[in-house]
């Protein structure tokens, strides 16, 4: 039996191409392993940055390439096609972490009434997260529409609730007026919308003038100003930047022009992907990455057990019956879809208001 997979050059992500890759058939699974067949799977400018530091954040290993190559990691859903687990039945539907693929093997371990975890020994020394998989046969919130918005956004929003927990928790670093970048991508304004729930606390939104329309659309933020207009911002108050562009211009603007001011300056993404890597020491807060798993291994371990799932819930409660207002679903089957998709994805032509959910399975 036969997966077709898609993958990328690791030192060109333009080059990308359709490969097929050799499984074992049901009769010769290892024991507690399964075949899983990938479903359905979403893709957005996160998966791009999942590729541009695949390296550096060990992405690459989770679905092994061909040398020199990478398979590009996505959130989706799988149905069990043959289970040597006795605890998983065939038909089952996972949601996780998969790759760009037809089909992928799990040698299923921790397994529990509500998931599962992938014990694979490549896949091991990466946030646990990255290895596990809800059973979600059944479930409402995962079905239709409702799942293609728990792929597209659930994973980024998680990382929208956790930034606004890290920046509440700090006191905004005695600032109250929150600057984020590329203000139109899911994970801003998923923060944006946390934030703008806070006493206080003003939300402003930095975007291209293409996508001003858009970001002023939403209504989670306060004021929307174009990339060419940062330098216009008041300065007489205290202010934090949550960077999801990743463009090292705009943020020494943005430095230069608060000064001291700028109490905090997180890095989250790279949808510009034009950081220099020799950034000049810039005035004020020095810049700094913000590591997820970090904090959620630290709320897990206060919060216990349950707590960090119980106040995400909550908030995407609040969040998802935004999102048939704000995106449209573009679906896509088949090889060609996918990569038309992702080169799309890769090169920034990809609507803010769209969202893709694809299959390479024709």
């Amino acid at each position: 039996m036969k997966s077709t997979d898609f993958i990328v050059a690791r030192d060109d992500l333009q080059q990308c191409k359709v490969i097929e890759t050799q499984l074992p058939d049901a009769a010769t699974l290892p024991d507690d392993a399964l075949l899983v067949k990938v479903t359905r799977f979403a893709l957005t400018a996160n998966n791009i940055t999942y590729a541009v530091t695949g390296d550096q954040l060990k992405y690459w290993q989770l679905f092994p390439a061909p040398n020199g190559f990478g398979n590009i990691p996505v959130w989706g859903f799988g149905e069990v096609t043959a289970s040597k687990h006795p605890g998983i039945a065939e038909g089952e539907i996972l949601f996780g972490y998969f790759p760009m693929a037809t089909h992928l093997v799990i040698e299923a371990a921790d397994v529990s009434k509500r998931g599962l975890r992938d014990a694979a020994a490549h896949r091991q020394g990466v946030a646990p997260v990255y290895n596990a998989y809800a059973r979600v046969s059944g479930a409402p919130a995962f079905a239709g529409r409702q799942g293609d918005w728990q792929a597209l956004l659930r994973p980024l929003f998680m990382l929208s609730f956790l930034v606004d927990d890290f920046l509440a928790e700090n006191d905004f670093y005695g600032a109250r007026s929150m600057l984020l970048s590329s203000a139109s991508s899911k994970t801003a304004f998923g923060l944006a919308h946390l934030l703008h729930l806070r006493e206080g606390i003003k939300v402003i939104g930095l975007t291209s003038a293409s996508n001003t329309k858009f970001v002023e659309s939403l209504g989670c933020y306060d004021e929307v100003v174009t990339y060419d207009r940062v330098t216009s911002l008041p300065t007489n108050a205290p202010a934090a930047f949550v960077d999801m562009a990743g463009n090292s211009e705009l943020r020494e603007r943005l430095h230069r022009h608060f000064g001291d001011q700028m109490k905090y300056s997180g890095r989250i993404g790279l949808t510009h992907r034009s950081s220099s890597p020799n950034e000049p020491v810039l005035p004020g807060a020095k810049p700094a990455w913000f590591f997820a798993p970090d904090q959620i291994r630290k709320r897990a371990k206060e919060w216990g057990p349950g707590g960090v799932d119980a106040r995400f819930g909550a908030a995407w409660a609040g969040f998802a019956p935004k999102l048939d207002q704000w995106l449209t679903v573009t679906e896509g089957r088949g090889s060609a879809a996918v990569q038309a998709a992702y080169l799309d994805t890769l090169n920034g032509r990809v609507p803010p208001d769209q969202g893709h959910i694809l299959s390479l399975a024709e």
